[in-house]
């Protein structure tokens, strides 16, 4: 009993694409990237606490150009030096499908508080 109360960590719940609110249950239909056609595919509500996934309606695109520029420019600072050539684009063509799943999931952790689920606080009236 004494683990299901402990705060689960932000970070790793964050990195294995964990529900924002509860940390526990997977946000994403498909653990996997692949299919890609099925690679942002949200559930409706999380299983453990109920928290409505599809509530947001930018998912994250702003965030997506974010870090793909980062990840362009990180990428170009090692290698140009090294090179004197830029084959980044090759890099984050296949890390795209990663960094679309994560920038929908900074989106939800940004508007979604911890242990603030509906489901929960009904709960936490009734008793």
């Amino acid at each position: 009993m004494a683990s299901d109360s402990k705060k689960p960590a932000l970070l790793p719940a964050l990195l294995t694409m964990k529900c924002p609110s509860c940390r526990k249950s997977t946000v994403f239909v498909n653990k996997s990237i692949f299919p890609l056609d099925k690679c942002l595919a949200l559930k409706e509500e999380c299983e453990v606490c109920g928290e409505k996934m599809k509530s947001e309606s930018n998912n994250g695109g702003g965030i997506n150009y974010a870090l793909t520029m980062v990840l362009f420019f990180l990428n170009l600072l090692w290698y140009w030096p090294l090179f004197s050539s830029s084959p980044t684009f090759g890099l984050e063509i296949h890390a795209q499908p990663y960094l679309m799943r994560l920038s929908r999931m900074l989106y939800l952790y940004l508007y979604v508080g911890f242990g603030h689920s509906r489901r929960v606080n009904i709960e936490d009236n009734i008793k």
